[in-house]
């Protein structure tokens, strides 16, 4: 029987990627203006990202089918420790994307056999359960990583950000060859790439997940990608960007709590899937509603602490169930959900990016989340 990774490195690993985006996002505005690009193109550093991290999730997936869970750990971690320490010494803004998508292609492995050990040591409602408990961590690790960078970019610029993440990358790169366990299970054979992808590919459910998946992740991060300008922009904000993270941490610890709570009560995965959708609605209507009332407040807030709340019930309750049909691939099949879902999600970052509107990138995902929760699952 396979043995389990221990939790809280596991909480470590799954939440770094979102940490190493978050921590990031702070030095977006001294990127600008430290490379002399318009803020479009220091946020497509973000939006870019993803799209090599897509890639990654595919290449570290199926690395991990082949070689087993933890080289293929290890070798991401190595790969991304590298990739931040060349965006420390980059010379030029094409440096700095070449260094950010190799980074990006190396951190994915947190997430991906994060979630393929899991799956391997967890099943039914006790998979849940973890995935409840990961929720606390991605609540968390936002805020951490918002008041982290700006802390960090005041002081030793987005340099020392940079150096910050390839420290990180070393010392989780040693605890996972200190304790991280080969999971794998010794009677799964390696299930073929291309069939699988094409039967993803066909299936309405897979395409489901990965859309709402998408569409709650493109609200959180379109935040991150456009709110320092968006600071910035106010006369009196009362309040940092990076503090802003802390709001945000709030509304989502409280999402987490009441998803772990509302499924010890008996809640199923898709009806916790729609309370989180509603409140991706509530919170879009809010930030756009205040905004419109209140341009130079901070009131909007509110509803990005709504949005927050949604991405914790939502997200872990997708994840949770989206394979339930590939449990004899869980590592490709994993790989391939990801590469659509990350795909899509850059695609709608670099646009909001270039559109530079916060409201019209929520309601947008507010729309599709709907739109995704409504359509059935087979077929």
């Amino acid at each position: 029987m396979s043995r389990r990774p221990p939790l809280l490195l596991a909480l470590l690993l799954l939440s770094f990627p979102q940490f190493v985006e978050t921590i990031y996002s702070p030095a977006l505005p001294l990127i600008a203006t430290g490379y002399r690009v318009t803020p479009a193109e220091a946020g497509q550093t973000l939006s870019l990202w993803f799209a090599a991290f897509a890639f990654g999730v595919v290449a570290w997936g199926r690395l991990s089918d082949l070689w087993g869970r933890r080289p293929a750990l290890l070798a991401g971690l190595t790969l991304y420790a590298a990739g931040a320490a060349w965006a420390m010494v980059a010379g030029d803004f094409s440096q700095l994307l070449a260094a950010r998508l190799m980074s990006a292609f190396g951190a994915a492995v947190g997430s991906i056999v994060t979630q393929t050990a899991l799956r391997d040591s967890h099943a039914g409602a006790e998979l849940g359960r973890v995935f409840a408990v990961l929720g606390l961590a991605l609540a968390i690790s936002p805020a951490v990583g918002l008041f982290a960078g700006q802390f960090i970019a005041a002081n030793a610029g987005h340099r020392g950000v940079f150096a910050t993440l390839g420290v990180l990358a070393a010392l989780l790169l040693g605890l996972s060859f200190w304790r991280w366990p080969e999971t794998r299970p010794a009677t799964v054979s390696v299930a073929p790439f291309w069939p699988t992808f094409r039967a993803m590919l066909r299936d309405r459910g897979i395409w489901r997940s990965a859309l709402l998946i998408a569409a709650f992740n493109a609200a959180i991060f379109s935040w991150y990608q456009l709110g320092p300008f968006r600071f910035a922009a106010l006369e009196h904000p009362g309040l940092s960007f990076g503090q802003s993270g802390f709001l945000l941490a709030a509304g989502a610890l409280a999402g987490a709590l009441m998803n772990r709570a509302l499924l010890r009560r008996g809640w199923t995965a898709e009806a916790l899937i729609s309370l989180g959708t509603l409140l991706l609605v509530a919170g879009a209507a809010l930030v756009i509603v205040l905004a419109a009332l209140l341009p130079q407040s901070l009131a909007f807030l509110s509803g990005m602490t709504l949005v927050s709340s949604a991405y914790a019930i939502a997200i872990p309750n997708v994840l949770a169930i989206a394979l339930r049909a590939y449990a004899d691939r869980f590592g490709t099949a994993g790989a391939i959900l990801s590469l659509v879902y990350y795909n899509l999600l850059g695609a709608g970052l670099v646009l909001a990016g270039y559109g530079q509107r916060l409201e019209l990138a929520l309601a947008v995902c507010a729309l599709l989340a709907v739109f995704m929760r409504a359509r059935p699952t087979t077929g």
